[in-house]
């Protein structure tokens, strides 16, 4: 398995991991001031190609390991549990990042409405949760690849379609918080499924393409092909966006396009450099294969309020400067990156072993949520 696995999909999607780590850095650390110098604005526009490179490429990597996996996800076999299970363990780890104590009698006798409100809010892993199992579902009901290919297609569109029009509805109107938030904004979710999950589906749909010509021996083809299509959707994009001031809005489909393009061709690039270097060890390839582990772990390092009860970005408080703000994501990414390296070696020589860790955390935290 570990020689099929396809490198330029880890480095994709290590990269995208290592600048989260300098924007969550930055935004948390970095003095106000600064942010209206000129070059910030290049900066956060890099940045803003974060999360959408991580929805796209979660997709992608899904497609491909549901085609190696089907017959058994069909006949409900050990993988088909085991994929559940990875689902809800995504599922709450994204909740987890914002619970505001870990002690449910906590919770219900301190928790404030705007902690609560801050605590359903949809992050990128709760996105990437309801497209894992949007895509999972559809892939165990349809048959045919080409009709499956076409929904999801189709899907996509519609998710980057219709956000506009779906961006301002107050969906608690008719129904709970935590289920509205995934619609919109509206109360303070950054990622929610309109448009954001629009570039998960995409990334689906061009893996199953590009699995179907790799084993066709028509790769070349497909990059060359989709090397354009990247270039002409970021064309039409930026020019939609530059000529129409309304579109800068995030739900419109010409943000949407524009990122999706930048995203298609970093992909492609990244692909041509993994050919030309014969990559196949990276401190980026590590971080990339232990996403949701550096995802989780670099969040909790800045906001969490275990340095004496308070948080990194409560201590520093935005104070530092652009030196001082670079060292400190430099170290945290070194921080990661050597987690990633042993975590994954340790998962490498003792699988059965750190299974039995993963479940055991999750189970302690459980209990700990629970009786605490």
């Amino acid at each position: 398995m570990e020689k099929k696995r396809l490198l330029f999909i880890d480095l994709l999607r290590g990269w995208a991991l290592l600048v989260m780590i300098e924007v969550h850095v930055f935004n948390a650390m970095l003095q106000p001031t600064i942010r209206a110098s000129g070059w910030w604005s290049i900066l956060n526009f890099i940045n803003g190609l974060v999360a959408p490179s991580f929805l796209f490429i979660s997709g992608f990597a899904f497609m491909i390991a549901s085609q190696r996996k089907l017959n058994d996800f069909k006949k409900f076999k050990f993988d088909f549990w085991r994929q559940i299970g990875r689902i809800f363990l995504i599922w709450g780890v994204g909740y987890s990042l914002h619970i505001p104590f870990l002690s449910l009698q906590k919770i219900k006798a301190e928790a404030t409405p705007e902690l609560m409100r801050q605590f359903y809010a949809v992050d990128v892993l709760q996105c990437i949760v309801f497209g894992l199992l949007m895509m999972f579902l559809l892939r165990l009901i349809i048959k045919k690849e080409k009709i499956y290919n076409i929904i999801i297609s189709s899907l996509a569109f519609v998710f980057a379609g219709v956000a506009p029009f779906v961006d301002k509805i107050d969906f608690t109107q008719w129904m709970p918080l935590p289920i509205a938030d995934y619609f919109n904004s509206v109360h303070g979710s950054l990622f929610p499924l309109f448009p954001w999950l629009g570039f998960m589906l995409a990334g689906g749909v061009m893996s199953s393409i590009y699995m179907k010509v790799k084993n066709e021996n028509r790769e070349e083809k497909f990059l060359k092909k989709y090397l354009w299509g990247g270039v002409a959707a970021t064309v039409i994009g930026i020019v939609v966006l530059t000529i129409d001031p309304i579109p800068n809005l995030k739900p419109h489909p010409s943000f949407f396009l524009e990122r999706l393009g930048i995203v298609v061709l970093l992909l492609i690039g990244l692909r041509y450099y993994e050919k030309w270097r014969n990559t196949h060890k990276s401190f980026v390839l590590d971080v990339g294969r232990e996403s949701l582990l550096v995802y989780w772990l670099h969040l909790q390092v800045i906001y969490r309020k275990i340095w004496n009860g308070r948080s990194l970005e409560e201590i520093i408080n935005n104070h530092l400067n652009v030196l001082e703000a670079f060292s400190a994501t430099i170290l945290l990414a070194i921080l990661m990156i050597v987690t990633a390296i042993i975590w994954g070696k340790f998962k490498k020589i003792f699988k059965k072993e750190a299974q039995v860790v993963v479940v055991s955390t999750v189970l302690i935290v459980i209990l700990w949520l629970l009786v605490k």
